[in-house]
């Protein structure tokens, strides 16, 4: 089974992908860039094995751009709804990670909680079962 796919910058080949991770293998080459895309819910990760890669990430719809040049060993990360690119500066290997991270503040209340009477019902653990 081949999960190779070939790319004008070069190719990818998925490891692994499960609910809540996909792992790929990409060779870029140098003077080449993906298109420039975002994910909503996705983070979208480098890790530059071989070669050097630039990453751009925009910032805001003024134009504003922060780039990383990114090494061998070198590692970042693109938040969600962040629209971003990379682009070989020399041909290398690099693992692409995307993840969705699970929000342990996503939590939005409307009310504080309430008794449904006047009446507040109070548990005693300290006494005994008969």
């Amino acid at each position: 089974m081949s999960n190779i796919a070939g790319k004008i910058w070069g190719q990818t080949k998925l490891i692994h992908k499960n609910g809540v991770l996909e792992f790929h293998r990409i060779e870029y080459k140098a003077g080449y860039k993906c298109s420039e895309h975002k994910h909503s819910f996705k983070w979208n990760g480098f890790y530059v094995e071989s070669g050097k890669m630039l990453v751009r990430v925009w910032q805001d719809d003024q134009g504003l751009v922060d780039e990383t040049i990114l090494n061998a060993g070198d590692f970042t990360q693109v938040k969600p709804g962040k629209f971003h690119q990379f682009e070989g500066i020399e041909d290398g290997v690099a693992f692409e990670l995307y993840w969705a991270e699970f929000n342990h503040d996503d939590i939005q209340r409307r009310t504080s909680g309430s008794s449904v009477d006047s009446k507040l019902i109070q548990l005693d653990s300290k006494k005994s079962k008969k």
